[in-house]
């Protein structure tokens, strides 16, 4: 159990790494400790430490003036570490497979996909939709890489998924926003079917593979975003971190 100390830590971390993934901080912004302890309502001990934390994780950079400050990312940045966790996923789910699933994980995923036939089935996915589909892809996700039993890989991808628009959902508002936002998450819920099937299967090159193509749609989305960051700004703020996108709004 957490200590009261270790609690606030907790908490100040969550929060300030929230606040940087929701785009609060644009590039080259300076994060001092006394204004976001002040913002947090919290003592200068817990933000020093989280600032700390973000700094290993790749969410910040030390200042040339001292302190740290907000990095921007290059949408190839992005995109490898989307690329990276296809990787990581495609190695779980190919483990999977190999080493044969338990029955009650494939009731799991099954349920998972039932859900989100449900979500996209349909000629336009409203708002809801997406909530559930969101709800259901994280879990069909999380379901794989837990159950997949290496803890290297979900430390990785815990780092991974801490960096902007890396994680599995990250990239969906932007789907959303889009005329062709229900075709796509058609297609990506086409392939979640064809994941479970390979590792049923015990299909392990397959379920990597299909691993790896499931996150070519994500980038596809960041390229959208990146190429219309004003469109992009109003559905993922943190959009103004991809200096790319920063250059083209400019």
């Amino acid at each position: 159990m957490q200590s009261p100390i270790e609690s606030q830590q907790a908490r100040v971390l969550i929060q300030l790494r929230d606040m940087i993934l929701k785009g609060v901080f644009g590039p080259g912004e300076r994060l001092a400790e006394i204004p976001l302890a002040e913002r947090l309502q919290t003592s200068r001990t817990p933000v020093r430490l989280a600032l700390g934390t973000l700094e290993h994780e790749g969410l910040i950079a030390p200042s040339a003036s001292g302190g740290y400050q907000m990095r921007g990312y290059t949408a190839k940045e992005v995109v490898d570490a989307i690329r990276s966790r296809g990787v990581l996923e495609g190695f779980a789910a190919r483990t999977l497979a190999e080493q044969g699933a338990p029955r009650s994980l494939l009731r799991a995923l099954k349920d998972c996909l039932d859900e989100g036939d449900k979500a996209v089935q349909k000629p336009v996915m409203d708002l809801d939709d997406y909530a559930v589909y969101v709800d259901m892809n994280v879990r069909l996700h999380t379901l794989i890489l837990e159950g997949c039993g290496n803890a290297s890989i979900l430390r990785l991808m815990e780092r991974i998924n801490s960096l902007p628009f890396a994680a599995p959902s990250a990239m969906l508002p932007m789907q959303s926003s889009i005329a062709e936002g229900t075709q796509w998450m058609q297609l990506a819920h086409h392939q979640h079917h064809n994941l479970v099937q390979a590792i049923e299967r015990g299909q392990g090159t397959r379920a990597q593979a299909l691993g790896e193509e499931h996150v070519e749609i994500a980038c596809r989305n960041l390229e959208y975003a990146v190429d219309r960051p004003e469109q992009a700004a109003k559905v993922m703020p943190a959009i103004r971190l991809v200096t790319d996108a920063s250059r083209k709004a400019g």
